[in-house]
Parts: C-alpha cells; structure tokens; sequence
C-alpha cells in the first residue's frame, strides 16, 4: 500500500493542468511578446492564466506578476522593496519564515540593513503587540509567513498588516502553504505582497507569482526586455503558466468541499495518535493548516532516534512523510523552526509532518496512523540503531 503525505512539500499535478499545459505546448507555442497571431495566441493564454490566479485570491489581474515559484517571489518581494533604498533601512520578519525569506535577509544583514525577528510562543504563533513595539521611524517591510510549512501555524495576518499599514510600511506574506486551502481576499486583507507557488496546490513545479498591490514599486530582480510589467524579465513559460492558471480555477471551485474535508482527516489523524506517549503534537492546534499534521518524538534519544529515521522507516512501509531537521556534512541538525519555538536540540531534531490532500482517504489515515504505531514501538525496542546513515 502505497501513501504519500506530503503534500506541504509538493502535490501531484492534476489532469486537468496537464492538458491545459499540452494544449500550450502543442498549440499556442509562440512567444507572447511578439505581435504576430502566434504571439497574440499565447500572450491571450498568459493573461488567462494570471486572471485564473488573481480571482483564487480576489485581486485584479495586473497586479499578479508570474514567476518561477515561491522563492522568486518571496526574493523579489524582500530585495524589491530593500533595492529601491540608497542606505539600508529596518525590517521586520518572524523567527519562523521559510528560508527564502531568511537567506535574501540574512543577505540584507550583511549590507548593513537592520533586522529584528518578532519571537513565537510554544505553538509557532506571533504576538500582534510584538509587532507594534518592534516598528522603528525606519521600518520600510514586515514579511510574515501566513501558514508555516513545517509546524502548520497559521499567524493573525490580519492584525499584523493592519498594524504595519498603520504605522506606513510596507507588509509581505509567504501564503504559499494557505493560498487554495484557505480563502485569501486581498481586497480586505491588509496585505501589500504576497507569495503563491503553483506545485503547492496541484499545479505544475516551476511557476508561481507575486501579488503586488497596485501603486506599491519594486526594483525587479532581473532586467531585460520588461516582461511582467517590468517587474521580472525573461520570456514567460507559458505552458506551465497556463496549468498553474488551470490549478488555481479548481482549488478556488473546489475549496468549500475539500478544506472541511482536510480538517476532518487532519484531526482524524490527531485523535488516533492521541494516545501514543512518544508523540508530542507540534504547532498550534486551533489556528492551523486544514491539511497538516505535525510532532516531535518524546523519546528521541539524542542522535540515535530522529525524525529522519522515521521518515526512512515509514519510507520502507509504503508512507510518505517528512522530517524538519536536516543532515548536513553526515551530522544531523536541529530544526531552526522547532528552536524558535523553544524547543531543545534535542527535540528539535525528531520533528516529523505529515500533510495530507486531494488523494487522501479515512482508511490512508487510519493506515498510517497503525504502521506508524508499530514503527514507533519497534524503534523503541532497537536503541542500537545508528542515526544519518
């Protein structure tokens, strides 16, 4: 029995994508810039797609600029706004962004911006309060992830903009995880960035797009013949564009059915491995991801048990999950998320998620929750095993 949980990580594209990327590629192959009938076919295909995404996030179809997924869009937003400053100024991001928000920071860092990264409580969540008092005369961008990928925390969005949009700066969120799982409306979410990725809800890899709210600049990140409104150059892939454009229509139809779907598995999943003493839930279980489930092993004895090794032992049961704590150089290392939180080195190496979708079923989960059963106590019984080989 073969199970894959985790979607957080990537989805499988869907059919209908697909066929919409075939039909691109077969016939509205031409470069949408150029002002011939081929041209006009596939740039009328490219502004399909970016009304498809803006409508999955209520925003008009300008202000969507395509890119090649998340990452670029969260950089551009992060490096587009810092660019336009002759001397580095202030921002503000959380201690638990996704890495393409803290690598281009920590970047910024070294170019003499100064930083100050809001802290969370146990369950991943910021103080609104936190936020008020970290803002400085200086502060140009808050960037805060809206659902965190490794411990499903969602964060009060709407108080942390409008806080920041009082004050008169600039606000980013990462809604990579939220955006078709979660209803997003930028007309009244205080939010002036926000980043989408189009293999996060079961569009093609390779694509994804930034909201930029009309009247906010930013310097672009790659200059040349001025695709994207002048904001990100290069020739659109407009396949893969036209299949995230597909994707972004159906989670938008398919929303009110399939996210109070998720939640009954997500919390199905929770209550069966209620009982098992060596799991401890992490993030916050109220303000969640409908699709996410996450812990950290009690028992986890130093370098010998780790999340890792589950992943590994689950992997050889048919089960696909993933760990938060990495390997480096043979040597495992903590999660910067689950220490954020306040968690032990120790803890935060046996952090484990298992994040379900479309294709998940009661008996996937009831499946997994009873071989994940057994992988524990077998584990608990084998303290000879070695970690990271």
């Amino acid at each position: 029995m073969q199970i894959y949980l985790d979607y957080s990580a990537t989805t499988p594209t869907r059919p209908e994508a697909i066929a919409q990327m075939q039909q691109a590629l077969t016939q509205f192959w031409g470069n949408p810039s150029s002002l011939h009938q081929w041209g006009g076919q596939a740039a009328t295909l490219l502004e399909q797609a970016r009304m498809q995404v803006a409508d999955l996030i209520n925003a008009q179809a300008e202000a969507i600029v395509f890119t090649s997924g998340g990452t670029e869009a969260d950089n551009l937003a992060i490096m587009g706004v810092a660019r336009q400053y002759a001397t580095p100024q202030h921002m503000i991001i959380s201690s638990i962004e996704h890495s393409a928000i803290a690598e281009p920071v920590r970047l910024l860092e070294r170019w003499g911006w100064q930083v100050t990264c809001l802290p969370v409580n146990t369950q991943g969540r910021i103080n609104p309060l936190d936020l008020k008092a970290a803002l400085q005369s200086n502060t140009v961008l808050v960037s805060i992830i809206y659902g965190q990928s490794e411990v499903g925390t969602l964060q009060p969005i709407d108080s942390l903009g409008q806080i920041t949009r009082d004050h008169g700066a600039l606000f980013h969120t990462d809604a990579v995880q939220v955006a078709g799982r979660l209803p997003i409306d930028v007309e009244h979410l205080p939010v002036d960035l926000l980043s989408l990725s189009s293999h996060k809800l079961y569009g093609p890899q390779g694509t994804g797009a930034l909201y930029v709210r009309p009247g906010v600049e930013l310097e672009p990140l790659l200059r040349g013949g001025g695709q994207e409104f002048k904001l990100r150059s290069g020739t659109q892939a407009v396949p893969i564009i036209a299949g995230f454009g597909i994707a972004a229509e159906l989670a938008a139809q398919e929303m009110a059915t399939e996210t109070p779907r998720l939640i009954q598995l997500r919390d199905r999943l929770f209550d069966q491995l209620a009982d098992v003493s060596a799991l401890e839930p992490t993030g916050d279980r109220l303000h969640r991801l409908p699709h996410h489930v996450s812990f950290y092993l009690r028992d986890a004895d130093g370098e010998c048990v780790s999340g890792k090794t589950l992943v590994r032992q689950m992997n050889l049961a048919g089960i696909g999950i993933s760990a938060g704590s990495a390997c480096h150089s043979g040597k495992l290392v903590p999660s910067p998320i689950l220490k954020a939180m306040g968690y032990s080195d120790r803890a935060a190496k046996s952090g484990i998620r298992l994040s379900l979708g479309r294709q998940t079923t009661e008996a996937d989960v009831d499946w997994t929750a009873m071989v994940l059963k057994q992988v524990l106590e077998r584990l608990a019984k084998e303290r000879s095993l070695t970690c990271c080989s």
